[in-house]
């Protein structure tokens, strides 16, 4: 039951991270620099976010 909730956390947050690379994009070409920004630096943090949790929990587990 936990792996499951493992992978649910995993998929929200990469959704996450596309929805926020979809702003960085639209707002890099509205020209705002500063919710570029702030988009890129979620979507990357998500990402990593997304990546690095099931692997620390598999580690944890086995």
């Amino acid at each position: 039951m936990v792996v499951g909730f493992i992978g649910v956390i995993s998929i929200t947050l990469l959704i996450l991270c596309f929805s926020y690379t979809l702003h960085f994009v639209e707002n890099l070409n509205k020209g705002d620099e500063r919710i570029a920004k702030q988009s890129k630096k979620v979507a990357i943090v998500s990402l990593a976010l997304a990546l690095v949790i099931p692997f620390v929990y598999s580690l944890i587990l086995f």
